[in-house]
């Protein structure tokens, strides 16, 4: 199943995530207009949470009840674009994709692609993403705050370099 969701402008407000039967399967609550947190509902309510951490460019994921779920990091690489999302005792996942593409790959420990996600909209426009999940051990909502902490750390970059 494919799930669709986008980021806003200005970073705050609410977008929805839709299936694709073009059905709504939850919403974002991006929370900040000057920070990059977000919470994700399902249909049935929070399901977990994304930030940076205290002056860290780690992405922190965490459950409705607070429970740690994992981290995103940034990876250097030179022709490419590398991340690894360490989900404690589910593994740990490197998120990739080649030097000047929108779309990822999620790989597992024995390097089995276990989700992909590619960026829909345009370069001026706000991110708007696809995500495919076939992962045993990942959630699917999970891994959407997991794309939203990519772009959160893409969009700091980005900034920075400016």
């Amino acid at each position: 199943m494919e799930l669709y969701f986008r980021d806003n402008f200005f970073n705050a407000g609410y977008t929805e995530i839709m299936d694709d039967n073009q059905e709504q399967a939850g919403h974002l609550d991006l929370k900040s207009l000057f920070g990059s947190s977000l919470d994700v509902f399902g249909t049935a309510g929070l399901i977990c949470s994304g930030r940076f951490g205290m002056l860290s460019n780690r992405w922190d994921v965490t459950s409705a009840d607070g429970r740690h779920l994992g981290v995103l990091r940034a990876r250097m690489s030179f022709f490419s674009k590398r991340y690894e999302y360490d989900a404690g005792p589910r593994g740990i996942y490197e998120v990739s994709a080649p030097a000047f593409s929108q779309e990822y790959d999620v790989t597992g420990m024995g390097g089995r692609t276990v989700a992909s996600f590619r960026r829909t909209s345009g370069w001026f426009s706000s991110g708007a993403f696809v995500l495919s999940n076939e992962s045993e051990q990942l959630d699917t909502y999970e891994l959407i705050a997991v794309v939203m902490g990519v772009h959160a750390i893409n969009k700091r970059r980005n900034s920075a370099a400016t």
